[in-house]
Order: C-alpha cells, then structure tokens, then sequence
C-alpha cells in the first residue's frame, strides 16, 4: 500500500498551474491524471502543455472518471463548497485551498462530508481524507520556530507581533475581479489571515477573544473593459486577539503596501525572544530567517537544521511547501486518518474569519464560543 500511486485530478489552473501541478508531478506517489477549467479548450491546452491524459470542462466530469482517486481544488472560494460537495460525495479524497469557504457554516458542511464519507469499491473501508494547503506549517524556519517555542526557549509567553505588508494590489488599475468582492470571498482577511489565524492556533494555542477592524483603501478598480467597479472587500485588516493561554497578539495585515516589509512574526516571552521574517515581497514562502534572544542578548541568527530543510527548493517557492502538504494528505490516505492540517483546521480558521467580519460590523470585542474548540478537537 504505501507505494501504490495516487491518481489525482486538479480543479483550478491559476493557482493550480502553478504549483499544484508541478507540486503533484514532483511528488513520488501522486500522479495527475486529469485537469479542470470551465472552457474546455483552455483545459485540453493546458493538459497538452502538463502532458496530462484528460480534461475536463466540469468538475462532475471530473469525479465521473473511474481512475480519478483525489482531487485538489485550488479555485476562488466562493465556488469552494459546491466543488468539494461534488469531490466528497463522489467518494473521492480532497486537498483544498484556503480560505475554505465563505462561512464557517459551509466549511463545516465539507468537513462532516469528509468525516462521514468513504470511498468506493474496492476502497469501501478506506476513510476519505480532505487536508487544507496551509503550507506555513510545512517551511523549514517556521517548524524550527514551532521546535524552539515547544523547547520552551521564551518562557512564558508574553506578547506576539504579526506584521504582513505587501505590495501585490497596491496599484489602484490592478484588475477588478472576484477578489475584490467580499461576497466571493476576496480580500486581506481571506487571503492572508486565513493562513495566520491557522499559524497562531498551531504555534500558541487557542484564541480565546478577538478585535477586529477592516478597511478598503482602493475603493474601485477597473474590470476588463475599463469600467471602475466598486471593491467592498478589505485590502488591509488589523486583529488584536486574546490568547487562551493570557497572552495578547496583535496583527497588522495589508496588500497595499509598496515597498512593504515583508512577514514577520515576533514572540516575546518572559525568558527570551524569538523573530522569525522574510522581506521577500515577490515569494511569500523564499527568504524566512529565525532569530533567538535569551536573557536579554542582542539577537542571533539560529541556523535551520539540515534534517528540515527542502531537499529540493524551486524557483516558485510556493512548490516546496505544497510537495509536503501532498505527503502529509497521502500519508493520511495510507493510515485513513485526517490529521492536522485537515479540513477541521480549515473550519476553526474560517470560524475565526467569521467572528472577525461580525466584530468588525458591530465594533466591539468578540468571544471565540468554547464549543468551537471542542468541537475541533474531535478529529
């Protein structure tokens, strides 16, 4: 069994083309066997370029074909939820990228899909396994951060600072589209803090309450035939959140940003302090370095081991990462058990999405319901 190739299918050529395929192409044990785009002529050149034996111009084509074990689903995410009920209900395994849905409640639809679905004869008994693309987790420094702070080489926590400013929608004539709609999906919050809210919960625990206030600083933008449209989704959102464990957590977060800084994450704790940051503003996975303070000495780089290092980096950093993420879902096909990242850390980020929007529109501090841990911890 743990040799047997995974044929998969790839719905989604944007994101998809560019890392999912080749990130499935480089991994050992998973094959791509047939491709996705609403035009089918678009999704036969892209299959000729991949070499890739069918495509498909619906994703129920897709799941119909008899070979087809798994599917990645890398398209915006207001078409997530219908997509993933079609994979699932087909009995078929599931990588999805975030953010998972458009509310908490369609992505505890996918999860409980997941959950209760298996796969058919002659898998019948195999569990399906539906794993998010929350790459941060799989990055060399980011799990020598996680290793330091499991060491305990702060301490006690006292204070972690989250800043993301990039540049990527800075130029107001960048093209109106989905992105620009909150009500697809589109926005700071979804694209980036759906992978920070994933991070702190893997890093530093729970959150317990949260803050949160967006904005839009390009009002309009220009659609394919030049006419401005209204953008009403967040091009910059700050948190402030309230860690379980007592420690507060601040996050600034903007896609506007020229010459931005970067990612950073800096932990603060009453015996020492860790950076972890990268002010590559072209590749958000390239570039992450992580620096160690103890007893209140000047910062030192800490060298990454070997043994997590990439074996193989590419020039899209982002194919690195995601070739671990599909080892970590195929292990879970192996051993038919999702484990994190799964489906069910995409709900509590998506929840904490959720919980940020409405502390936004009421303006006030909201609590995080402690049924939402415990449900997660059920997985």
């Amino acid at each position: 069994m743990a040799e047997t190739p995974v044929k998969v299918a790839v719905v989604g050529t944007g994101f998809g083309q560019k890392v999912h395929i080749p990130g499935l192409q480089a991994h050992h044990r998973t094959e791509v066997v047939a491709v996705y785009h609403r035009d089918l002529a678009q999704a036969q050149a892209i299959a000729a370029a991949h070499r890739i034996p069918h495509a498909c111009d619906s994703v129920e084509a897709i799941v119909a074909l008899p070979e087809v074990q798994a599917v990645t689903v890398a398209t915006p995410p207001f078409l997530h939820y219908d997509q993933a009920k079609t994979v699932l209900e087909a009995g078929k395994h599931l990588l999805l990228e975030k953010p998972t849905a458009l509310s908490g409640a369609e992505a505890e639809a996918i999860a409980k899909l997941a959950r209760d679905g298996r796969r058919p004869a002659p898998e019948g008994h195999r569990s399906l396994i539906a794993t998010l693309d929350f790459e941060f987790r799989f990055v060399p420094a980011w799990q020598y951060l996680a290793e330091r702070l499991t060491e305990g080489y702060v301490g006690n926590l006292r204070f972690v600072n989250i800043t993301w400013t990039v540049p990527g929608r800075a130029d107001p004539s960048r093209a109106w589209n989905w992105y620009s709609r909150q009500d697809q999906g589109g926005g700071a919050l979804g694209a980036f803090a759906s992978h920070s809210f994933d991070y702190i919960t893997w890093l530093f625990g729970p959150i317990q309450r949260l803050c949160a206030r967006l904005s839009t600083a390009i009002p309009q933008r220009p659609d394919a035939a030049g006419t401005l449209q209204p953008v009403d989704a967040d091009d910059t959102c700050s948190l402030i959140l309230d860690l379980q464990n007592g420690a507060p957590c601040q996050v600034a977060i903007s896609s506007i940003t020229y010459a931005g800084r970067g990612h950073w994450v800096e932990v603060y704790g009453d015996g020492g302090t860790l950076v972890l940051g990268s002010d590559n503003l072209g590749d958000y996975v390239h570039g992450f370095k992580l620096w160690g303070s103890q007893g209140g000495a000047p910062l030192a780089e800490l060298p990454i081991p070997d043994r997590l290092q990439f074996p193989t980096t590419y020039s899209d950093g982002r194919i690195a990462p995601f070739v671990r993420v599909v080892n970590h879902w195929v292990s879970d096909m192996d051993r038919g058990q999702m484990t994190a990242p799964s489906i069910w850390d995409g709900v509590r980020s998506q929840h904490l999405m959720d919980l940020a929007h409405r502390s936004h529109r009421e303006n006030r501090w909201v609590e995080v319901p402690n049924p939402l841990s415990q449900t997660l911890s059920q997985v």
